[in-house]
């Protein structure tokens, strides 16, 4: 238990794992453990939980600060929403359930890139406190939540994929910041002001602060 729980995951998330499994289901332990692969690639495993609005520039920031990461020689790999969606949660919707499970699916699949010793960057709306709150649960220490913070009315003025306008004309039901709430993080680790400044300067702060929370090397030259 206590090599578990040094590997990352906390000694709650491993009672609650037994619990949930029958009787001949064991948890392997690794030969090779989390600890000799950040060892080789330099850096630590984390998630970067990119939140916000539709529009609020999640995405775009996951995989700028990803391609930053890339090219300073970091192991990366973004969990982007929509593609999700397209695979490993093609089989849920948009009510408050479907969400839920589709958050917590990514987080444990996260949770899995982190043992290898990824930087994982996630990039969805997740509008609910709870739901953050159980991502950050399951991550522990490794659970970096990334307030993509762009007011609503900004994020409906670039209604990038036209969302807004259909959500408005009653086409799409339980569309966040429309017909279904969402949730500001109260205190998350990062805030990226998407609305407000470049994504030059978004990028910056966030690999900044990785760099000063030692989950990576400080970036050579800036």
């Amino acid at each position: 238990m206590e090599e578990e729980v040094k590997r990352g995951m906390t000694r709650e998330r491993q009672q609650e794992r037994r619990a949930a499994k029958s009787s001949n289901v064991v948890w392997h332990a690794p030969n090779v453990t989390r600890e000799m692969r950040e060892a080789r690639n330099g850096h630590k495993g984390a998630v970067l939980w990119f939140t916000g609005l539709s529009g609020s520039g999640k995405s775009t920031l996951a995989h700028a600060v990803e391609e930053r990461l890339h090219a300073m020689g970091c192991h990366t790999f973004v969990l982007d929403g929509d593609n999700v969606r397209h695979g490993l949660c093609s089989d849920l919707g948009f009510s408050e359930a479907d969400r839920v499970e589709n958050i917590r699916r990514v987080a444990e699949v996260a949770g899995l890139f982190v043992q290898a010793g990824v930087l994982t960057l996630t990039a969805f709306i997740s509008p609910f406190r709870r739901d953050r709150a159980q991502a950050r649960r399951l991550l522990g220490d490794d659970f970096i939540e990334v307030y993509c913070a762009a007011p609503l009315e900004v994020c409906e003025q670039r209604d990038v994929k036209g969302l807004y306008r259909r959500a408005r004309a009653g086409e799409i039901a339980d569309f966040t910041g429309v017909s279904s709430p969402y949730e500001p993080p109260e205190k998350p680790d990062i805030i990226a002001p998407t609305g407000e400044e470049s994504l030059e300067h978004c990028v910056n702060l966030v690999v900044d602060w990785l760099a000063g929370h030692g989950v990576i090397r400080p970036e050579g030259g800036r």
